[in-house]
């Protein structure tokens, strides 16, 4: 079975409000207490070990500053729409957040650590004081797998409208996997004027987080401190600042709990943020039409899925930097003129230069670590546009772009599982000790 562009951009590409480790929860709560006839009165749930460290310390959108995977499940159930999918907590009001917080606060809501399980995995169970719905997410944040009420399944009529297609995805990315770099280019070629307008939206989404992230400093304000710095003529603006300003703000916004959604590439928002505002970022610096940087940003999702089919969804190692920031910086090699060979030089460079970040969850530091990923992109295509190639002999290096990023597929999920449990384990002592 093949694929096509607006498939692949269907599937991996959405808006999404908040962290997509707590809306996941969230989601997952929502589905369940949408059949449960009463009033809920608990809420149980169960997480695999990277949805727990990615949901331990980041803030909540619309709760005014919150964390915690409890709260996010508690919040699915007071004041969720799982129709909405990864967009589930749009609905918070005042009124659905004390509700949330009283249950918490109350003992009512019990998080459950699955230290072994294996891929991405969520399970709710709502009660009512007579009746327990249960809700599933599997593999994919907004793919909620079954959802029962007192031990039975319900048709899938019955349950949440906004469901991926789970089927799908398995079968996607293996035919994704199977491609080469120029494969994916040539998919550029089948874009619409529909593709254009949803990529277009992407560019919107993000950029009003942007906006807001370089008007307030919300979260550590690292892309307004790098824009003070310009103001003050402490450092130059060039294409390499502004990536990272651009890409900074929108995630000093996202992780810092403004409540506006941003538009996600391959299950994450914050993959979604160097995906596309990097490139949106350049376009000022040369000469190209909005065509030019809508194709760029195609192939920058394009990229970021390939390396995710490596990867999965969720690991050790920082997707941001690793995934988004090769599909950014394949793009702007794409989008400043460059052939297919220095689009694979850009990928290798970046691969070469960030393999080594880890991801230890999701918080308000993420955006260090978004405006490393966006400037490296750009200074990867750079250096490929001027010859400057990791050669091929260097560490976990292959021959082609597509056996680096297969490469960096086998580190994740081979390499580094213990690495994992490291980073779950240091930060859980932290919370235990009162942190």
């Amino acid at each position: 079975m093949s694929f096509c562009v607006k498939d692949i951009l269907r599937m991996q590409v959405a808006p999404a409000l908040g962290c997509t480790e707590p809306v996941a929860v969230a989601l997952a709560a929502a589905a369940a207490r949408a059949v449960l006839p009463g009033r809920p009165e608990r809420v149980d749930l169960w997480v695999d070990p990277n949805i727990y460290k990615n949901g331990l310390a980041v803030i909540i959108p619309g709760t005014g500053g919150l964390s915690g995977l409890d709260l996010a499940g508690a919040l699915g159930v007071f004041g969720g729409d799982a129709s909405l999918g990864l967009e589930v907590l749009e609905p918070l009001d005042e009124e659905s957040v004390q509700a949330a917080r009283a249950l918490v606060r109350d003992g009512g809501v019990s998080l459950n650590l699955l230290q072994d399980q294996r891929g991405l995995f969520i399970r709710a169970e709502v009660f009512d004081g007579s009746h327990v719905a249960e809700a599933v997410v599997r593999d994919m944040h907004d793919n909620v797998v079954s959802v029962s009420l007192d031990g039975t399944v319900l048709p899938r009529a019955q349950t949440s409208s906004t469901i991926a297609a789970s089927s799908e995805m398995p079968r996607l990315e293996a035919w994704i996997k199977a491609l080469s770099l120029a494969d994916l280019v040539r998919l550029l070629d089948d874009l619409d004027d529909e593709d254009r307008e949803f990529l277009m939206e992407g560019v919107r989404t993000n950029m009003r987080l942007a906006e807001h992230g370089l008007k307030f400093g919300p979260g550590l304000g690292i892309g307004k401190a790098l824009d003070r710095l310009v103001r003050q003529k402490l450092v130059c603006r060039d294409m390499i600042l502004a990536a990272r300003i651009l890409t900074s703000a929108a995630s000093d916004a996202r992780m810092g709990g403004v409540k506006l959604p941003a538009m996600s590439s391959a299950g994450s928002g914050n993959h979604g943020l160097t995906a596309i505002l990097p490139i949106w970022a350049i376009r000022e610096f040369i000469t190209c039409e909005e065509k030019d940087v809508l194709e760029a940003m195609a192939l920058s999702h394009l990229v970021t899925a390939y390396v995710k089919a490596h990867t999965g969804r969720l690991s050790a190692i920082c997707g941001c930097s690793v995934a988004a920031g090769a599909g950014a910086s394949a793009g702007i090699a794409y989008l400043l003129g460059g052939n297919l060979a220095h689009v694979a030089g850009a990928i290798k460079n970046i691969i070469e230069d960030l393999a080594g970040v880890i991801c230890d969850g999701a918080k308000a530091g993420c955006s260090l670590k978004l405006a490393t990923a966006a400037g490296t992109a750009v200074q990867a295509a750079l250096f490929s546009l001027q010859g400057v190639n990791v050669m091929d002999t260097d560490g976990i290096i292959g021959a082609s772009p597509e056996e680096t990023m297969q490469n960096i597929g086998m580190l994740s999920t081979e390499g580094m599982i213990e690495t994992d449990r490291t980073i779950l384990k240091i930060m859980l002592a932290k919370r235990f000790s009162g942190f």
